[in-house]
């Protein structure tokens, strides 16, 4: 089992733009090949913020969804929230707030042996990464500039990440996946 920040961004590094939307990737459309399917079905449990799980709601199921869509995860969900959210029928998510640490036991444990995803943000995933708990990153970056937004990771990371892995899918995307190494403490820098 590992914990998994899998997510796409930007070349300048957002994987949400100024307004907190994913729109600027769905411009592509789908992308064939891709590496989701397979890594969704490696995957046990889901954590991600409450920006990130009010754009799925308000795209997927609320009032302004032009296409309305089942909750996309026949996985358990973990929302971090510090606000009241609404809630999805037969969705299994639950909301939660504070330390990542207990939390990802919970996920663990309902995981079993797949892998825990960070979804979303960045500063979620730098939670985990920051409490030693991400084992690995993997990244699309998107030919495309946002000049703003929610930033990918923002962390310093040290030392510096492992990549493994480095393709091109079609005309647009590159993926990334690199390793975490256990973070150093600052006085060690």
């Amino acid at each position: 089992m590992a914990t998994i920040f899998y997510t796409a961004t930007s070349l300048d590094g957002f994987i949400a733009d100024p307004h907190n939307s994913l729109d600027w990737l769905f411009q592509f459309g789908e992308l064939e090949p891709n590496t989701f399917d397979d890594f969704l079905a490696g995957v046990g449990a889901i954590a991600m913020g409450s920006t990130t799980y009010q754009w799925i709601y308000n795209h997927d199921f609320g009032d302004a969804a032009d296409n309305p869509q089942p909750w996309p995860y026949p996985m358990p969900a973990w929302v971090f929230t510090s606000r009241q959210l609404p809630t999805i029928a037969g969705a299994d998510v639950r909301f939660v707030s504070g330390d990542v640490r207990p939390i990802h036991q919970e996920m663990a444990i309902a995981a079993g042996e797949k892998n825990l995803w960070i979804v979303g943000g960045g500063d979620l995933a730098g939670q985990f990464y920051d409490a030693g708990l991400l084992d690995e990153i993997v990244v699309q970056i998107a030919s495309v500039t946002l000049g703003g937004g929610a930033p990918l990771f923002p962390r310093r990371v040290n030392p510096p990440l492992k990549l493994h892995v480095a393709r091109t899918y079609g005309e647009n995307f590159a993926e990334l996946r690199y390793s975490v190494l256990p973070p150093r403490s600052p006085d060690k820098v």
